[in-house]
């Protein structure tokens, strides 16, 4: 059953199924809040000989090693910036993928998110600061295009000339989630799209349809996205969450 459940559709479960994928997108939340650098710290009691400082304090010793140091891995820090698109061409998955944010910001301190159908709304307080459905509830009403239409270039350009100098860092990676169908200008999208790259270390794009073995990204505004995407990657099951994970991971 597992086997199955980390296959199957998000679109496609009942009310059983998503309570048990939104343990399994805990899990990968809290791998990732975890995820080691390649710098240590001095720890007291580590899992690792620190030889330098050890050598160091037998000194005192007359070079007898009765001080032993130890040290650990340093945690990295993420810093993730989700836009998540809550049209109504996304009404099968936005839901749970609102679910897969609120995993990640319980256990990832450095994350912004927002969302966007024709105007870009920032969420990271409200879903912070209530439970899930409390939030998902405030949600519907606070964004009132929820199931609207699409207008991503304008979101993006909002996103850029208002948000990013103060959001993004050296290290921001931005996540864009979303079917890319756009009723905007393509050109407004591609030009805010090359804007965003060069600003942000790395940027990931996640479409539920390109887990579709017939997908092809033929629509205008993914057309528009995709040459200044890093990853373009499926989001449509607990399996591509878990690909996710590990292309996220090596990032900070």
């Amino acid at each position: 059953p597992d086997e199955v459940l980390t296959q199957k559709d998000f679109g496609k479960m009942d009310a059983q199924e998503i309570w048990l994928m939104q343990q399994v997108v805990a899990q990968i939340a809290r791998k990732l809040a975890t995820a080691l650098g390649r710098r240590y710290r001095q720890q007291t009691g580590g899992t690792q000989l620190d030889l330098r400082r050890s050598w160091r304090r037998s000194l005192k010793y007359g070079g007898e090693l009765l001080d032993l140091a130890t040290r650990e891995r340093k945690i990295k820090k993420a810093k993730l910036i989700l836009l998540c698109d809550v049209s109504g061409s996304m009404d099968h998955y936005s839901r749970f993928l609102l679910q897969f944010i609120y995993a990640l910001q319980k256990e990832l301190r450095g994350i912004e998110t927002l969302v966007f159908s024709t105007r870009l709304t920032r969420i990271t307080d409200l879903l912070r600061k209530r439970g899930l459905e409390e939030g998902l509830e405030a949600l519907a009403q606070q964004v009132h295009d929820w199931s609207g239409g699409t207008n991503i270039g304008a979101c993006l350009r909002t996103f850029n000339r208002h948000l990013a100098r103060r959001l993004l860092g050296r290290k921001t990676v931005v996540m864009i989630m979303s079917d890319g169908w756009d009723r905007g200008d393509p050109r407004l999208l591609a030009e805010e799209m090359s804007r965003l790259s060069r600003q942000a270390y790395r940027l990931i794009w996640l479409n539920p349809l390109l887990g579709s073995p017939h997908y092809q990204p033929i629509c205008q505004g993914m057309q528009a996205a995709l040459p200044y995407i890093d990853y373009f990657l499926p989001v449509h099951n607990v399996e591509s969450l878990v690909r996710l994970g590990k292309t996220l991971q090596p990032l900070w």
